[in-house]
């Protein structure tokens, strides 16, 4: 159909847009279209299309097997696979098996009748041309970025996901996956097998690979994959291994005499090309557009080729996207790419040089023009915001073309050469620039400082007119190039002086032609060939021809009623020249008339003509006309172009139409008929495309008739709203509804497509990705960045931007004007009548009745009758504010108030107002105002307009019940004296508000500043952390409240002991001389846990308490360090006298010991009651002194921490003797008072328990070390560990540490262990304990009886009670035949209780340790040692005897007791 063109460009961030078949056939993928290129001669030519995707042609193959390598595959945005024959361009499958946008398809290489395809969701598709059946698979919830079908084993199918990841599947086992290839850590975005089978050795560094010196050879099961990704690294990988072995990172390649900056990756896509019969070198896309040939034999760093060195610009200038090869039957070897700088290129592979280069298009063909000097060369203006410049009459290069993009930063909508001066172009753009181009130089365009508000339409050289008075008499030049533009102005401006002003011609109209009227919007102009008249078209279809210089006016043509888009006069070169003043003018109907000027223009008349009929009409065209051009080699030969996607080619004067041309698949926008060839004509549109075409050869002669855009465009004709709701659709919801006829422009929009419609405001810069069918007018012509659909951020549809039209303030009268024609005519006769009569027409009163509207024409009378009626049209619709805006408007502001505050519309504007009403009006509406703000919870706008009232106190107190009580606070300190009650309660209630919100620090502020410390100490205290503690002791300290801050003091000290924070404490407790004593409290807990040895270290010490060399009591070192570091001693006095201290101690007291207490804790009190014993023995208070040192080791004791009182009693007492206290000062006990006297025999007592089991473990250790342990020893520990149930305390062995000793004799007085009094106490309390055991145990029983049934979970609690009661096991081991009674057994616990109340209180209250214990010890260590004297041997047996009863001490006592 066409000879040459230049196709849309291929679409961008596809892995596979491009495919060439075996015979030299390519095609490429260019927005909703597939491009058939013939590549196989010298020089390319586009054969033909395949149309019909609805949505973005994502990928295409051509099956290479023999015979059918005419059948080919696409996959697209919108969902579905489709099977061409290329030979017919026709479809012949179509498979919707994916539910998301297709990202890639591959012919396998292998199968002819295999295609596999991959969508955005991870969707894996199988299709079998043969049978059109289809599997789907699901190998990963990735989205897939590019697949490949394997040319050695069928059914493998390698993808390339977003993430990075390959996965290699095997399509036979239902998308099994058979390797995850990792490595890649960024999108791919190609994949190629390795042309050659198997896995042949070839050199890669050690370091690339993980293989021993390069690749195994040999391994025919695998193949290898290369891949590409935006990491910038190409890695090959072995298939069989499943990882990689070789990794290659693109070189940094020097452009434009600047390095490549390797960080900046989003602007790289890395495509790989594995040619066939080339299996150690691999294609592959750079950084800047280069193509590099890697060779993967070759070692060393430079193992990379690069293509197209010979001369220079062969390599593309921006990054390549899609590389294919094909061997010719001629044995030449080619590779095609596709680049973002729109470029299609031929390689020779044997060469690496550019054969041949193919432009494309990125955009609609705005503008074509030829030059009048320079012949054949042919200027573009095109929406991918660049110019291009083609030579079509060279030999060497059919496709010889220039790119100009400097300084263009939008859509090129008009393009003029000059009509003398050879390479000079001027362009307009449709961000309103207009620039001069020298496309024979490489300097950036000249541009002009005025610039247009809208797009340019038109430009056009003619002859200056004033006021620009330049002349070729002056040797300045002839001629003033005119812009014409969408705001409907036309400029002139001075070629010489782009940077001056341009002028507006309407100005010199207006003055020549003494006009006074408004001028019409101008559309279109278009000089005469000799330059002595001009042809301006106009918005309202109107064309004016003026006459030069003055632009005065000759007539004016009255034939179209709808914008006039294009004006030609015919060439005045011919050899009739009554044809010379002949003008062609197209419109946005779809007629041509062609008027014959030449009456006018040879006799210029003195007022200006009007003609209403034309010279001839041309009628075909189905919708608006967007061009025309008249044949250079014809008379009256005219062609245009229009919506309807087709050119005309028209002989004027019979007014016959010669042929039609239909090879665009949009509609057209502009002409040009070649200057050499009379049957070659060139046209460009919405498609993207540049075709040229022969007269000679279009089978058709009128345009076609009964198209659907026919009944379409009517359809929108009587819907306009329901267009608009289309248009609004398309813009948020993806894919546009079809609009078979286009745009119907509107307003100020040319129909020409020079200015956009609103569908076509899409940035057409980007890329070719359309992803609209033809029949739809949207130009989606925005790049693509990722497979995914991604939704254009392009510049929005002004027309749907538009603010919508405001209410009408006077609906009814504004009604009234749209009524018929007739009524309308009638209403003037009636509002004259009224004006000039004295006496109006009988029933006629303006403002009311049918008469209504005429109130705004006539007195105000009428007027104020014609608001009252349409107050009562508001009120009825409910648009009150209307009616508020009327009463103001008539100067009723009261009652205009009045009725916004009832309806609750009061607004900042009324009540700005209301002042002009007087004080009170102004104060009651803002009251009422600040209530309505209230309701809209606009608090503090509300209580601003109460302040400008002066109704302070009300504005506090709406605040504050709001609860901005930091708003209320500042308003009444900015505006209130100091001493305001008001301003304490406000702080009052915010603290508490603060308080219960947990935010303690705001609210601590709040009470200080309402005076009230003492909470304010109390609400940051709540926190309980030491910092807060700490804060709130000083505050309260500041604040003067002394009591508060010493128990706060106390408390954070006590946190930051039991946290190790030794100095932190003490520097709390510093701050209050009236914490000295629990000063001295902390520094013995700090001598004793740095005696004690702690495993985890402390936070911070104190160099006193460091261990070093140790004193003969941890007495002393406490008497030392108080006298040295606190001043403490025998000799103090007042406030540090020994006796005022301990008696402010007496105070503190202790709880009960428990095992839950942490040891922390428990060494805190325990040091408690050795600094009372140390101030008792600085009183020589030796009683007390005892009794304090006793509970010291009695609390460690009692709270289950066995080896640290043990420990302590170490340090108290080094020489294990209680009564030498102390050895540096020299202090001995001796006690004859009961309760003292009880106590040191139970502390030594103690201290004798914890030698026995050292000298005990000691030579168990011995033991050990030389003989096996017997049965009979095993039995005796166990005997030991039983008895120590019975009250004694028993560690595990190791738990202390044996100290080293002698192995003979004890050290010891071991009979103070077995005392009689001591072990009957202890029997006693063990038989309360049995007793109190078995009565709960009955208790139990009778109460599930009288229940009747057991509740939940009572069975399982039965059986514990009853078995772990060792009471219950020895009573009924003793007596089995014996029922207990309750009476009994309440009996017995009578006697065992009386027995225990007859024993003294110093027994009970000083317990020893467990006799029965002590004495089994013994026994044990006399069967092996000697140390164990005969008397106490049958002393320990006798006790044994007598009050060993419970089952387990039996059991362990057996063995000495027989």
């Amino acid at each position: 159909m066409h000879e040459r063109s230049l196709p849309a460009s291929p679409n961008w961030y596809c892995s596979r847009c491009s495919d060439v078949n075996s015979s030299g056939l390519l095609g490429v993928g260019a927005k909703n279209i597939i491009y058939l290129i013939d590549v196989s001669a010298s020089s390319c030519r586009v054969v033909g299309e395949l149309v019909g995707h609805k949505d973005f042609v994502s990928s295409f193959s051509f099956c290479q097997h023999a015979g059918q390598s005419h059948v080919c595959v696409s996959s697209s945005n919108d969902g579905s696979v489709r099977f061409w024959d290329s030979d017919n361009k026709v479809l012949t499958r179509e498979h919707a098996a994916h539910q998301s946008p297709v990202a890639a398809v591959h012919w396998s290489p292998l199968d002819k009748n295999l295609v596999v395809s991959g969508d955005e969701k991870g969707v894996v598709v199988c299709h079998w041309h043969n049978t059109g059946d289809t599997a789907s698979f699901f190998p990963e919830p990735r989205t897939i970025f590019c697949l490949t079908c394997s040319p050695h084993t069928w059914s493998s199918v390698a993808v390339g996901y977003k993430d990075g990841m390959i996965v290699l599947i095997d399509v036979s086992k239902k998308g099994e996956v058979t390797h995850r290839l990792r490595g890649h850590e960024d999108e791919i975005h190609s994949l190629a097998w390795s042309p050659l089978a198997g896995e042949d050795a070839f050199y890669s560094r050690p370091e690339d690979s993980e293989a021993n010196g390069g690749v195994s050879a040999g391994d025919a099961a695998g193949c290898y994959l290369a891949s590409g990704s935006k990491d910038q690294t190409v890695r090959i990988w072995s298939s069989a291994k499943g990882k990689a072995v070789m990794t290659l990172k693109l070189p940094y390649l020097k452009k434009r005499g600047s390095a490549v900056d390797p960080g900046v990756k989003e602007r790289l896509w890395l495509h790989v090309h594995w040619p066939k019969g080339r299996p150690t070198q691999l294609v592959s896309s750079c950084f800047g557009g280069e193509l590099v040939m890697w060779d993967l034999t070759r070692a060393g760093k430079q193992r990379w080729t690069l293509f197209g060195t010979s001369s220079e610009g062969q390599n593309h200038s921006r990054i390549v996207f899609s590389v294919s090869s094909v061997r010719l039957q001629d044995d030449r070897e080619l590779l095609v790419s596709t680049s973002m700088d729109r470029e299609i290129k031929c390689w020779d592979l044997a060469s690496l040089d550019c054969c041949w280069t193919l432009p494309t298009l990125g955009g609609f063909v705005y503008a074509l023009t030829f030059s009048p000097v320079g012949v054949g060369c042919l200027a573009l203006g095109v929406g991918d915001n660049m110019i291009r410049v083609w030579n079509t009459l060279t030999t060497q290069n059919q496709y010889d073309t220039r790119s100009f993009w400097q300084g263009i930063k939008s859509k090129v909508t008009a393009l003029a050469w000059h009509p003398q001066k050879e390479g000079s172009l001027s362009f307009g753009t449709d961000d309103g620039k207009v620039g001069i181009y020298d496309v024979f130089s490489n300097r950036p365009p000249q541009i002009s400082s005025s610039y247009h508000r809208k797009t340019v339409y038109t430009l056009a050289w003619g002859p200056p007119v004033p006021p620009m008075s330049f002349g070729a008499a002056g040797g300045k030049p002839s001629y003033s190039l005119y812009s014409c533009a969408g705001e409907g102005v036309i400029l002139q401006h001075d070629p010489s002086r782009l940077s001056g002003d341009a002028a507006d011609i309407d100005r010199l109209i207006r003055d020549t032609n003494s006009i006074k009227h408004k001028l019409s919007p101008h559309t279109d102009l278009r000089w005469k060939p000799d330059g002595k008249v001009v042809a301006i078209g106009n918005e309202d279809g109107c064309i004016d021809v003026y006459e030069a210089p003055a632009l005065k006016l000759l007539c004016s043509i009255q034939q179209h009623h709808k914008m006039i888009n294009a004006l030609r006069w015919h060439h005045g070169h011919g050899s009739s020249p009554e044809l010379h003043c002949l003008l062609a003018s197209g419109s946005s109907n779809a007629t041509v008339y062609v008027h014959d000027l030449r009456p006018v223009i040879e006799n210029p008349p003195e007022s200006p003509m009007v003609m209403t009929e034309p010279f001839r009409r041309l009628c075909g065209h189905t919708s608006k006309i967007t061009g025309m051009a008249w044949s250079p080699h014809h008379e009256a030969r005219l062609v245009t172009v229009s919506y309807d996607a087709t050119a005309q080619v028209w002989d004027v004067l019979p007014e016959a139409a010669v042929c039609n041309y239909r090879g665009h698949s949009g509609y057209l926008l502009c002409v040009d008929w070649s200057p050499v060839d009379p049957d070659v004509i060139w046209t460009g549109g919405k498609d993207f495309t540049l075709q040229e075409w022969r007269v000679s050869k279009q089978e058709f002669k009128k345009p076609p008739k009964g198209k659907k855009m026919v009944d379409l465009k009517e359809k929108m004709k009587a819907n306009p709203k329901q267009k608009r709701k289309n248009k609004k659709a398309s813009a948020t919801g993806g894919a546009t509804p079809p609009d078979m006829n286009g745009e119907t422009v509107t307003g100020g929009e040319k129909a020409a497509g020079q200015e956009l419609s609103g569908e076509e405001e899409e940035d057409e810069v980007g890329s070719t990705n359309s992803a609209v069918p033809p029949s739809v007018s949207a130009a989606f012509e925005t790049q693509r960045k990722s497979f995914t659909a991604v939704k254009s951020k392009d510049k929005p549809d002004l027309a749907l931007l538009k603010k919508k039209k405001p209410r009408s303030m006077l609906p009814i009268s504004t009604s009234m004007d749209h009524r018929p024609k007739e009524d309308l005519l009638q209403d003037c006769i009636t509002l004259a009548s009224v004006k000039h009569s004295a006496a109006p027409p009988a029933g006629c009163v303006p403002g009311q009745g049918e008469h209504v509207h005429l109130g705004l024409f006539s007195d105000r009378q009428a007027l104020y009758r014609m608001f009252e009626a349409e107050e009562e049209g508001h009120v009825e619709a409910g648009h009150f504010d209307s009616v508020v805006y009327l009463r103001l408007w008539s100067g009723d502001l009261q009652g205009a108030l009045q009725l916004a505050t009832e309806r609750g519309e009061l607004n900042d504007h009324l009540l700005s107002l209301a002042p002009m009403a007087g004080f009170e009006v102004w104060s009651r509406t803002a009251e009422a105002f600040a209530r309505q703000l209230c309701l809209q919870e606009q608090y503090l706008k509300a209580a601003s307009h109460l302040l400008s009232i002066n109704r302070l106190y009300p504005a506090v107190d709406l605040l504050r019940s709001h609860k901005l009580y930091r708003e209320a606070i500042a308003l009444v300190k900015a505006r209130l004296p100091v001493d305001e009650p008001v301003l304490k309660e406000l702080y009052t209630c915010w603290a508490g508000v603060l308080e219960r919100d947990g935010h303690f620090s705001s609210a601590a502020k709040c009470y200080l500043a309402a005076g009230a410390s003492f909470d304010a100490a109390k609400v940051i205290a709540r926190k309980n952390d030491v910092s807060s503690l700490r804060t709130a002791a000083s505050l309260a300290r500041l604040s003067g409240e002394a009591s508060l801050a010493q128990s706060l003091a106390l408390r954070c000290a006590k946190d930051l002991a039991v946290a190790q924070d030794w100095t932190a404490a003490q520097d709390v407790l510093s701050s209050q001389d009236s914490l000295l004593v629990h000063r001295l409290h902390l520094c013995a807990a700090e001598l004793l846990a740095a005696l004690l040895a702690d495993p985890q270290p402390c936070v911070s010490s104190h160099p006193w308490a460091s261990p070093g060399r140790r004193p003969s009591s941890i007495q002393d070192r406490v008497r030392d360090v108080w006298e040295e570091h606190f001043g403490v001693s025998q000799t103090s006095a007042g406030q540090r006298s020994a006796a005022a201290l301990r008696q402010e101690l007496k105070s503190v007291e202790s709880p009960t010991p428990s095992a839950n207490i942490p040891l922390r804790q428990v060494q805190l009190y325990s040091s408690l009651h050795l600094t009372r014993a140390v101030l008792s023995w600085l009183l020589d208070d030796d009683g007390q002194l005892i009794k304090e040192l006793w509970q010291a080791a009695a609390w460690l004791r009692d709270a289950g921490h066995f080896c640290v009182s043990a420990e302590v009693c170490r340090l108290l007492f080094p020489d294990g003797d209680i009564s030498v206290c102390s050895r540096k000062r020299p202090k001995t006990l001796d006690h004859t008072e009961g309760e003292a006297k009880a106590a040191a025999d139970s502390l030594q007592a103690f201290v004798h328990y914890h030698r026995l089991y050292q000298h005990w473990w000691t030579h168990s250790a011995q033991i050990q070390s030389r003989v096996p342990l017997s049965a009979a020893d095993s039995s005796q520990r166990d005997g030991v560990k039983d008895g120590a149930v019975n009250g004694g305390v028993s560690e595990p062995e190791g738990s202390v540490c044996p100290a080293t000793g002698s192995f003979g004799k004890l050290d010891f007085d071991a009979s103070m262990l077995l005392s009689e009094h001591h072990a009957a106490c202890q029997a006693t309390q063990r038989s309360v304990r049995e007793i109190q055991e078995r009565l709960a145990a009955m208790v139990l029983q009778h109460s599930r009886a009288q229940g009747g049934q057991l509740h939940p979970g009572e069975k399982e609690a039965d059986g514990p009670i009853v078995q772990t009661s060792t009471a219950s096991e020895s009573i009924d081991s003793q007596r089995p035949e014996e029922l207990e009674t309750l009476l009994s057994l309440s009996t017995k616990m009578s006697q065992q209780q009386k027995l225990l109340a007859d024993l003294p209180d110093t027994v009970k209250m000083f317990p020893h340790p467990d006799v029965v214990e002590c004495c089994l010890v013994l026994l044990h260590l006399s069967k092996s040692s000697p140390a164990v004297s005969e008397s106490l041997r049958q002393q320990a047996k006798d006790l044994l005897r007598e009050h060993g009863t419970s089952p387990a001490v039996l059991k362990a006592s057996r063995q000495f007791l027989t």
